[in-house]
């Protein structure tokens, strides 16, 4: 029988199918950005540890350069699996991989990098947050400080209204949606500029819970029928060049129950709630949309002077 944690887990994502894990490994956007973190935020001779393995490979990135690494995994087949990937790959042997759960492991010794990457859309499934703010009680009360470095090191989380085509093939089905970024969909008509709701930094306390209540100002005629969540991840900051490597999930974007007609310049209220690691749905039964105040358009008379 399972615990409830291990239901949950099944249902939010810990547990989720063998060829997710794969199909992950095809990601290139993934896979690049975060083999570029590793690379640069591991020293030669590092100890790192990885929250949530799943296939052992950003373990394996991390002991290109760390003399340890310790790779938690909760599901049994995916320790399996990434023993077995682990095996196949340089530097793979300082790669311990332990079964485990992420919210109770702590390594037997003090740890310089902490990769977790339970990553959803809006921290929404997937136990991100949480299994971090856990980790850092747990940390501190058995090391002290300083913890240690996080990656990622933060998320920035932006929402933004949409028009949103929802024919398929003369069927109407307004349906959730992901989309891959930096392409231009042509069933999807953004309606504002994006706004950040909240902006998630490791090092620091973060609450588990999103209350959000904020205002677009349209750019355009159109019809608001679906909100669009933009997640992306920090993965790294590279201070000596000022920059940042990231990683941007795919947008994800939810339909309204009632659409709203909107005209260029009203000024939208837009607002939801929802706690990280919860379902979709939590998030998109709480989203509400209307038009909070009427674009005004006014013809300046022009008086006639004799």
């Amino acid at each position: 029988m399972l615990n409830e944690r291990e239901i949950e887990s099944c249902y939010l994502g810990q547990f989720i199918p063998l060829h997710y894990h794969h199909n992950m490994l095809m990601d290139q956007n993934r896979m690049h950005s975060f083999k570029s973190a590793i690379d640069y935020a591991v020293r030669p001779g590092a100890k790192v540890l990885e929250l949530g393995g799943g296939t052992g490979v950003l373990s394996c990135f991390a002991a290109a350069k760390a003399d340890k690494v310790y790779c938690v995994e909760f599901n049994p087949d995916m320790v399996r699996e990434a023993r077995k990937f682990l095996a196949m790959n340089p530097h793979g042997a300082k790669v311990e991989v332990i079964h485990a759960d992420a919210f109770e492991y702590l390594p037997p010794e003090p740890v310089d990098i902490v990769i977790c990457e339970m990553i959803h859309v809006a921290m929404l499934r997937e136990k991100q947050v949480e299994v971090i703010e856990a980790f850092k009680k747990r940390y501190a009360e058995r090391f002290g400080g300083p913890l240690p470095v996080f990656l990622p090191e933060a998320v920035l989380m932006a929402v933004q209204p949409l028009q949103q085509e929802y024919d398929f093939e003369g069927f109407y089905a307004p349906i959730i949606q992901f989309q891959e970024t930096g392409v231009v969909h042509s069933g999807t008509v953004e309606l504002a500029q994006p706004a950040v709701y909240s902006l998630i930094d490791f090092t620091q306390p973060n609450e588990l819970s999103y209350n959000w209540e904020g205002k677009f100002v349209a750019t355009r005629d159109g019809t608001l029928n679906a909100m669009r969540f933009i997640t992306k991840n920090v993965l790294a900051v590279v201070q000596e060049r000022s920059a940042t490597i990231d990683w941007l999930n795919h947008y994800m974007t939810l339909p309204l129950a009632e659409p709203v007609p909107v005209r260029e310049g009203d000024v939208l209220k837009v607002s939801f709630a929802y706690r990280a690691g919860g379902p979709i749905s939590s998030l998109q039964n709480s989203l509400k949309a209307e038009v909070a105040y009427e674009a005004v358009l006014q013809t300046s008379a022009v008086p006639a002077y004799a």
